[in-house]
C-alpha cells in the first residue's frame, strides 16, 4: 500500500470516529470530541475544518451560561446535506419514515398491508418511497441511503429477503429493486438485530452498564434474536441468528416456516393460540393472531385455566431451552426481552427459568440477568437510525462515495 493510500485511510477511519462520535453525544466541542475518540486536539481541528467545508457538519456557538465570556463553539451533523429513508416491514403493515442527515425525522407514515399478489409487494414498497419522496417536496434521489428491516431470514450482505412471515418463500432484492442504478444505497437487516444495537447503545450511554455482549429476544407473532457485541476495536458488532427457526423438538410442532418442531411452532402467538385450544401440533398455523385474541388466553391463565397455563408455559420452555443453546456456544450474556409479548412475561417466566436451568451452561455459570426493553418499535427506529445514518457516513467518506466533496472543498 502507498503512503498516499495510507494516509487517506487513515483520515477517512479518524472522520468516521469523529461522526461517529457526534451521531452518539450531539453536539460536541473539540476538546469534547478528542476524549471521546482518543484523537489528538490538532487532529479533530484538521478534520472538523474539511467536514465543514464539505457542508457535512455545523459550527454553532453556545453562549456561555452566566453570558460573560467568550461564547462555545459547537459541531454537529448538518440535516440539510442528504436524507436517509427508513421502511419497517411488520406482519400487518409497512412504515415509512425520512430523516436527515442530522437524525431529525422529517416525516412518517404507516400503510396497512393488505394481501396482496405473488410478485407485488416489491411495487408497494417502490410506490410507498416515492409517496415519502412526494411528501416532503424532494427527489426520490435526494434520499442517498434506504434502510429496510423485516423478521425472517435475510442476506444482509446482497439487501435480498430471503424468506418471511409476511411473504413466505417469495425472495426480494431490494438492492435491485430500488436502486437500478446504483445511486440509493440499500440495506437489510433482521428487525431484532436492530434492536440489539438500540439497547447495546442505550446501555453504553449509562456509565457503568458496560458489557462484553447482549442478546435481544422478541417475543410476538415471530420470534427474533440479536445478539451485540464488543469488538476487538471497541466497536459494535451485531448478529440475528435464525434463533425462531432454530430446531425444539424433532418432528414436533408445524410452523409457519413450513418445517416442524421450532422454536417458534412452540412461542410464537399462534403456537400459544394452537396449544391453549387443544389444536393439533401440525394443525395449519395462523398466518396471523390479533393482540386482543392473545389477551384472552392471558387472562384466562392468570384466572387459573389449565390449558391457557400450559400453553404459555410450553412457549417459555422453548425459549429458555434455546437461550441455553446459545449460551453454550457463545458463553453468558444479559438477556433483554422485547416485543408485544413482554406483556406476557409474568406467564412465560416460570417455563423460562425451567428451561435454562437444564443446560450444564446455566446450571454452572448461573442464571442470565433478563430485563425487559419495552417499546420494540421504538428500539427497532433507533436501530435503524444509527445503521442508516453511520452507513451514509462510511459511503459518503469512502473512495467509492462522494469524498471528492471533502476533497475539492479542502484545495
Amino acid at each position: 500500500m502507498s503512503a498516499i493510500a495510507s494516509t487517506e485511510l487513515v483520515r477517512q477511519k479518524n472522520s468516521l470516529s469523529v461522526m461517529a462520535a457526534l451521531r452518539l453525544r450531539g453536539s460536541l466541542s473539540h476538546t469534547d470530541m478528542s476524549s471521546f475518540t482518543g484523537l489528538a486536539s490538532a487532529t479533530v481541528s484538521a478534520i472538523t475544518m474539511e467536514l465543514e467545508r464539505a457542508g457535512l457538519i455545523l459550527r454553532k456557538e453556545q453562549l456561555a451560561a452566566a453570558g460573560r465570556g467568550r461564547p462555545r463553539i459547537l459541531f454537529a451533523a448538518s440535516g440539510a446535506f442528504c436524507h436517509v429513508a427508513i421502511v419497517i416491514i411488520s406482519s400487518d403493515s409497512v412504515q415509512y419514515s425520512l430523516v436527515d442527515y442530522a437524525g431529525k425525522l422529517v416525516d412518517r407514515f404507516t400503510e396497512q398491508r393488505m394481501a396482496v399478489e405473488k410478485g407485488s409487494f416489491g411495487g408497494s414498497i417502490l410506490a410507498g418511497l416515492a409517496r415519502l419522496a412526494e411528501r416532503s417536496r424532494i427527489s426520490l434521489h435526494d434520499i442517498l441511503q434506504v434502510s429496510i428491516s423485516s423478521k425472517g431470514l435475510v442476506d444482509a450482505a446482497a439487501a435480498v429477503l430471503v424468506w418471511s412471515p409476511v411473504l413466505g418463500n417469495e425472495k426480494i432484492d431490494f438492492q435491485q429493486l430500488i436502486s437500478q442504478d446504483g445511486r440509493i444505497r440499500v440495506t437489510l437487516n433482521n428487525e431484532t438485530l436492530l434492536a440489539a444495537k438500540a439497547i447495546w447503545m442505550r446501555e453504553q450511554a449509562h456509565e457503568g452498564r458496560t458489557s462484553e455482549a447482549l442478546v435481544t429476544l422478541s417475543l410476538g407473532h415471530s420470534i427474533g434474536l440479536g445478539i451485540a457485541r464488543a469488538t476487538t476495536d471497541g466497536a459494535i458488532e451485531v448478529g440475528a441468528p435464525n434463533f425462531g427457526h432454530m430446531l425444539h423438538l424433532a418432528d414436533g410442532a408445524l410452523c409457519r416456516c413450513g418445517t416442524r418442531g421450532c422454536i417458534e411452532a412452540y412461542s410464537g402467538f399462534y403456537a400459544i393460540l394452537r396449544s391453549a385450544f387443544e389444536a393439533p401440533p401440525q394443525a395449519e398455523p395462523a398466518k396471523f393472531v390479533p393482540i386482543a385474541e392473545v389477551d384472552k388466553i392471558a387472562a384466562s391463565a392468570r384466572a387459573g385455566g389449565r390449558m391457557a397455563r400450559l400453553a404459555f408455559r410450553a412457549a417459555g420452555l422453548a425459549l429458555g431451552n434455546g437461550l441455553s443453546r446459545l449460551f453454550s456456544l457463545h458463553g453468558h450474556m444479559p438477556v433483554f426481552i422485547t416485543g408485544p409479548g413482554t406483556r406476557y412475561f409474568d406467564l412465560l417466566e416460570s417455563g423460562l427459568h425451567e428451561g435454562l436451568a437444564q443446560s450444564q451452561a446455566v446450571r454452572f455459570g448461573g442464571m442470565p440477568k433478563i430485563g425487559i426493553a419495552p417499546n420494540e418499535p421504538e428500539l427497532v427506529f433507533e436501530g435503524h437510525m444509527e445503521h442508516a445514518l453511520s452507513t451514509a457516513d462510511d459511503y459518503i467518506l469512502s473512495a467509492d462515495g462522494p469524498q471528492k466533496l471533502v476533497r475539492n472543498s479542502a484545495s
